[in-house]
């Protein structure tokens, strides 16, 4: 049996490099917990996010991405002081890809990040800011459809978990487009 090493070591036909980015809703899981509106307070823990990434696909079913997400900003608003939130992560992750069809596809990512946030509490006589730096774990699937050879679009949701002093969880949902150099 004759292997073709030359190109395996290329990286093969499906093999590419690609630029990327995505727009959608991050959501701060339980920060809104035991906080009650109504009565002038408010809690919104949602907030637009966007990422920018570049990415390697091995193969149909092997990639690997490095990205940064802007996760926003949640807060909470009444009658003794406003608490805010915002975070953004750079992140390395290795995507496991399902192929379905020639253009269809399902993936799953796992990897590390390294998050910066700030946590400011406003109350009527005094203001306190917290930055907090952390590495933790994300995780996420998603679906992706190549347009073209060189355009697709995905569709994905991710969580990463244990952000800042408070360690909570952001899950994030986007959709995105994806250029290859092909």
């Amino acid at each position: 049996m004759i292997v073709p090493t030359a190109g395996l070591a290329q990286g093969g036909p499906d093999s590419s490099t690609y630029l990327g980015g995505t727009v959608g809703q991050s959501q701060a899981k339980d920060f809104c917990t035991g906080v009650t509106t109504g009565g002038g307070t408010t809690c919104d823990d949602k907030y637009t996010s966007w990422s920018i990434l570049i990415g390697y696909q091995w193969n149909r079913h092997l990639g690997f991405e490095i990205g940064y997400r802007d996760l926003g900003q949640a807060s909470a608003n009444g009658l003794g002081g406003n608490v805010t939130a915002e975070a953004h992560a750079f992140e390395t992750v290795v995507l496991g890809i399902l192929p379905v069809g020639e253009r269809f596809s399902v993936y799953g990512k796992f990897g590390a990040y390294l998050a910066e946030s700030d946590l400011v509490t406003t109350a009527p006589n005094s203001v306190a800011s917290e930055h907090d730096s952390n590495i933790d774990l994300t995780y996420g699937v998603g679906v992706q459809f190549e347009l073209t050879k060189q355009f697709g679009v995905r569709a994905e949701w991710q969580r990463y978990q244990d952000i800042g002093p408070s360690n909570m969880d952001v899950d994030a949902i986007s959709l995105g487009l994806i250029w290859r150099f092909r």
